[in-house]
């Protein structure tokens, strides 16, 4: 089941928020889902629109325009697999090694991106096609997300946990990289999520320990 906002639109109380509230997080639900399936260039306002079941004109209530509309669900996609990422490397054991960490990193990036989170997904499989106006926010949290990511391999190196001959931001772009564009062509019908966890961690463990 892919993460949306809607149905879990809920105060500190308890108590429910605003419809308003309510109708704003269904539209960034359908408009994540319209964007990871058909793209910057093919998301139309009335897609989402019949896709959250409202008038399309309602939108216009929410969002200034449909570029406003896809750069939130950008910026979200983003912040949310880095909080998500952080989330699993602070819930783990004081005395996980430094490799460790990566390769739990490595199963939270690639479960958030590709079964948890429809935001995540677009985000990413948009990241190259919309304007630069459209992915300013997105890319500040792109840019702490990277930072992360370069922590992670900094700490392994420093615990003599990778190959001493790497070119540690190289390797962290070509293994973001190749996670993300598991988003374009991974097929749940010719390997499971768990194969491709499970292969991604072996070539990070293998390519890139010192043993």
């Amino acid at each position: 089941m892919a993460e949306q906002t809607g149905g879990r639109a809920r105060t500190g109380s308890g108590r429910s928020l605003p419809k308003s509230h309510r109708t704003r997080e269904r539209i960034l639900d359908a408009a994540a889902r319209v964007l990871g399936s058909k793209g910057y260039a093919g998301t139309r306002l009335q897609d989402v629109a019949a896709e959250a079941g409202i008038q399309a004109p309602a939108i216009y209530y929410y969002f200034g325009s449909r570029d406003e509309l896809i750069a939130e669900v950008m910026y979200v996609g983003a912040h949310r697999v880095r909080g998500h990422v952080a989330d699993v490397l602070a819930g783990l054991p004081a005395e996980t090694g430094a490799m460790d960490r990566i390769l739990a990193a490595v199963e939270a990036h690639l479960r958030y991106e590709l079964l948890i989170s429809d935001y995540t997904t677009a985000s990413v499989r948009n990241a190259g096609q919309v304007p630069d106006a459209v992915r300013e926010r997105a890319v500040a949290e792109e840019t702490a997300y990277s930072h992360m990511w370069r922590d992670l391999f900094e700490h392994a190196h420093a615990d003599g946990e990778l190959r001493a001959d790497l070119d540690l931001n190289l390797t962290r772009f070509l293994i973001l990289g190749a996670m993300n564009w598991a988003a374009e062509w991974w097929d749940p019908k010719h390997r499971t999520l768990d194969d491709l966890v499970a292969s991604t961690q072996t070539l990070v463990l293998h390519g890139l320990g010192r043993h």
